[in-house]
């Protein structure tokens, strides 16, 4: 049976096929380094995880590459607030992310791209839209012309803001050609940094640093771009727009996919709404930062979760549950490959993580089943669970 993903591209399920044989190209967005990492963050980011740990358990050869937004107006804005240079502040936060991402055994990605070491990429992308009459320059920086990318609008199916969306960094200026269009490259305005350039002094969009970065590690077009399912319109969509009207290649990316909202009172978690759950706030709290990812790996990764600390306290039972079981199991058997057919079956009708996790509750209770084997099949499953199973005295 063939792995199927949901393309949000496409709106439909799909047979996954790679652009080559064997291997696997995949870009996740990753953060703007300004703040304590959340957990509509850690549900992103463990879903996609999960996703490069089952490609590799079905035997691919995965590229995972990850872009860390290390200069933008947030980070500029917050660091005037502490007093602190962006820089700083960035390389500050990245480190706490980072260490998050390890705490929640996310170990999948390849590359963590810092956007600030692909300025001559950048400018570079930005050159070769303008030769095209792409993009346009006025007053405060270049602009993408979004009349001029007749698929614009493809992966959403709109050409506007809708409440949900992230903040789009769509740069208002009177001068633009459309509503719609959003800044390549900003020029140098005081006191923000900047990068001396044939462009002029002064800093990326938002958008372009990605579609950089991932034409430098993965090339042009590569197989599996995700994130969150806010990041659609108009990031995604800029993406699209500038990469393929750059290369002249569609499409950019095979296979999008989208992870839902986590949800705190049936409103999106979130940084700018201010209602958001650090990571580290629950961790510190005692609760274990696998306990998290198994209370994200209950539920579908398209499907919108509502948290709340009743669920997580639920999930942290299970986890311990479980994980005392596997303590309590030992000797050397084999995998049961009954039990392993029916655990990816889950995972190839695109990533039914609640199922997967219900066949191994299953497979506990199966009396049939020697305590060896169960050992043997549940430290194989973990390898893409990345639950942190394994027995250690």
């Amino acid at each position: 049976m063939a792995i199927k993903l949901h393309n949000t591209l496409t709106g439909s399920l799909e047979a996954f096929e790679p652009l080559k044989s064997g291997k696997v190209g995949m870009f996740v967005c990753g953060p703007t380094v300004y703040d304590f990492s959340h957990l509509g963050h850690a549900k992103t980011y463990i879903q996609f995880d999960f996703l490069a740990r089952y490609l590799g358990y079905m035997g691919y050869e995965v590229t995972y590459v990850q872009n860390i937004t290390d200069i933008d107006d947030k980070i500029i804005e917050r660091a005037r607030e502490k007093n602190v240079e962006p820089n700083m502040l960035a390389e500050e936060y990245e480190r706490y992310y980072l260490e998050d991402m390890a705490a929640l055994n996310n170990i999948s990605v390849d590359k963590y791209a810092r956007a600030h070491d692909y300025i001559p990429q950048i400018v570079d992308q930005v050159k070769r839209l303008l030769a095209k009459d792409m993009a346009y320059r006025i007053s405060d920086g270049y602009y993408f012309d979004i009349k001029q990318f007749e698929d614009y609008g493809r992966l959403s199916g709109r050409l506007s803001l809708e409440p949900g969306d992230a903040v789009s960094r769509i740069d208002e200026n009177q001068e633009k050609r459309n509503p719609g269009d959003f800044c390549l490259w900003k020029f140098r305005k005081e006191d923000d940094p900047y990068w001396s350039t044939e462009l002029g002094e002064g800093r990326p969009g938002w958008h372009i640093e990605d579609t950089a970065i991932t034409e430098s590690e993965l090339g042009p077009q590569y197989d599996i771009h995700g994130g969150s399912m806010d990041l659609i319109f108009p990031h995604h969509e800029a993406e699209i727009a500038q990469m393929e009207s750059a290369s002249g290649l569609k499409p950019m990316v095979k296979y999008w996919l989208h992870t839902g909202f986590l949800n705190v009172k049936t409103e999106k978690m979130s940084k700018s709404l201010g209602n958001f759950i650090t990571i580290r706030a629950v961790t510190e709290k005692g609760v274990s930062p696998l306990a998290l990812r198994y209370l994200f790996l209950l539920s579908h990764y398209r499907t919108p979760t509502n948290f709340s600390f009743e669920a997580l306290e639920a999930a942290e039972n299970a986890y311990n549950r479980l994980k005392k079981f596997v303590a309590g199991l030992l000797g050397t058997g084999v995998v049961d490959e009954s039990y392993k057919q029916k655990f990816t079956e889950k995972l190839e009708n695109d990533l039914n993580t609640p199922q997967a996790l219900a066949v191994v509750w299953g497979l506990i209770k199966d009396k049939d089943i020697s305590p060896e084997d169960k050992l043997a099949t549940i430290l194989d499953f973990d390898k893409v669970l990345g639950l942190g199973l394994e027995y250690k005295k």
